[in-house]
């Protein structure tokens, strides 16, 4: 008899996830050879993430913006509003470069749903920003500063009374919603719920309701594009994210200016208020590796990098809880997959207190000499190609760095070659270049 999932250890959980991802369920090969591909590249990703002394090769991945848009000639508004060529245009980029791993066509993201709930939090193609441009985050104090005590209080409340209502222009009148969490009996049931009845109340859930339509809409296909690429050979690389507490906060809600403050006049509610948020994101994670039918879950990190916040600072306010949230998923049996955006050249000790073999680590700008030797028997590193050297190098030295990242972090497994930010337009030689190097070079004898 098979173990239930909570009598299953951290070890077997992650096992097990693995397994569904390395022989996923209702897959269609299209070939013989999609099915060998699939199985070679899933076992190459997974013996590097594992720390395994020698797997055949350097797996490689490529994880663009908009780069794919670029690569079949669109515009970024093209493929925000017209989801089936971002569909084609995702699938010619992963086919015709055949990196190890593919990871989804979500980046352009549903053009429509942000007009329909009139979205203030970015500038997008076509809404802000030219039609051939990326995202633009608009940044500001989306949460007050005085607000703490009602988030630490009540997260869910607050998301959905103050912060969305700010976010989304359709969404304002929501911040009259009752709180839910006080209902208890039949007395005064008409007191709590008459705001739905409210005209403006009842436009925001039309609103809602139109854009939900709307993500439905793209999340079909979303959907085809995930359970096409397995049948054409291409593993997903990461199947859902999540983000450090630190971040969440710092991103969106309070902003740049407003947490730096933030961490000088009322550090002690900065802190309580990353507790609030743990179980919520430590969730999303698990339940998206879950769904996913893989371990894999990305994290982004931004405020954590070099020169935003002293080392001190970084050891008090960011590191405890990203850890937090990394250990809570591992016990899960998930693995997160973190992206160090930025310089991380000043967290590699802090970062060594993980547990061994249960994290990868994508870097943007890095020592990868002492990236490889703070992390060996750790972590899986990844990363480090430059996007300038990408975008406007030569080839030889896309194809020296590549060489040089393989013979320093490559040696004895462990490592991933990759891009080390999101890409738009770079020469596609040089993308090329860079995948056909590791698949001659970083063969392990």
């Amino acid at each position: 008899m098979e173990k239930q999932w909570q009598e299953m250890s951290p070890d077997e959980k992650q096992e097990a996830l693995f397994q569904k991802w390395m022989s996923p369920e209702g897959v269609e090969f299209k070939s013989p050879e999609a099915k060998k591909l699939y199985k070679e590249r899933a076992t190459r990703i997974k013996d590097a993430l594992q720390l395994k002394k020698k797997p055949d090769r350097v797996p490689v991945f490529l994880i663009p913006s908009f780069a794919p848009a670029f690569y079949s000639g669109l515009t970024p508004r093209e493929v925000m509003y017209d989801y089936e060529k971002a569909n084609q245009a995702w699938k010619k980029f992963y086919l015709e470069i055949e990196p190890d791993a593919h990871f989804g066509c979500v980046a352009p993201g549903p053009g429509r749903f942000f007009d329909i709930l009139d979205y203030k939090l970015h500038k997008w193609p076509g809404h802000g920003v030219p039609n051939n441009t990326t995202y633009q985050c608009i940044e500001g104090e989306y949460m007050m500063a005085d607000e703490y005590d009602a988030l630490i209080q009540d997260p869910t409340h607050f998301f959905n009374t103050v912060y969305l209502p700010r976010i989304f222009g359709a969404l304002e009148s929501f911040k009259q919603l009752p709180n839910l969490t006080t209902y208890a009996e039949m007395y005064g049931t008409g007191i709590t719920f008459f705001p739905y009845g409210l005209p403006d109340v009842q436009a925001a859930f039309k609103a809602l309701l139109e854009a939900g339509s709307e993500a439905l809409k793209w999340m079909g296909y979303f959907g085809a594009f995930m359970k096409e690429m397995p049948e054409l050979g291409f593993p997903a690389g990461q199947v859902g994210y999540t983000k450090a507490p630190f971040d969440i906060l710092a991103d969106t809600l309070r902003g740049t200016k407003g947490i730096m403050m933030d961490m000088y006049r009322q550090p002690d509610k900065l802190i309580e208020a990353m507790d609030a948020m743990l179980p919520f994101w430590t969730q999303k994670g698990v339940i998206e590796a879950k769904m996913g039918g893989c371990p894999i879950i990305f994290i982004p990190l931004h405020k954590g990098a070099d020169g935003f916040m002293s080392d001190e600072q970084y050891k008090k306010f960011y590191w405890p809880y990203l850890k937090k949230i990394i250990q809570g998923m591992v016990d899960e049996g998930v693995f997160p997959f973190i992206w160090a955006e930025g310089g991380y050249n000043s967290r590699l000790e802090v970062i060594r207190d993980l547990p061994k073999g249960k994290t990868a680590w994508l870097f943007d700008i890095v020592d990868i000499d002492k990236a490889k030797k703070a992390l060996d028997g750790i972590a899986c590193v990844a990363g480090t190609m430059p996007t300038d050297l990408l975008a406007v190098g030569t080839t030889q030295k896309a194809i020296d760095h590549t060489k040089r990242c393989i013979d320093v972090a490559g040696k004895g497994g462990g490592y991933i070659m990759s891009n080390g930010a999101f890409f738009d337009e770079v020469k596609w030689d040089n993308l090329k270049a860079m995948v056909e190097t590791v698949k001659k070079y970083g063969v392990y004898k």
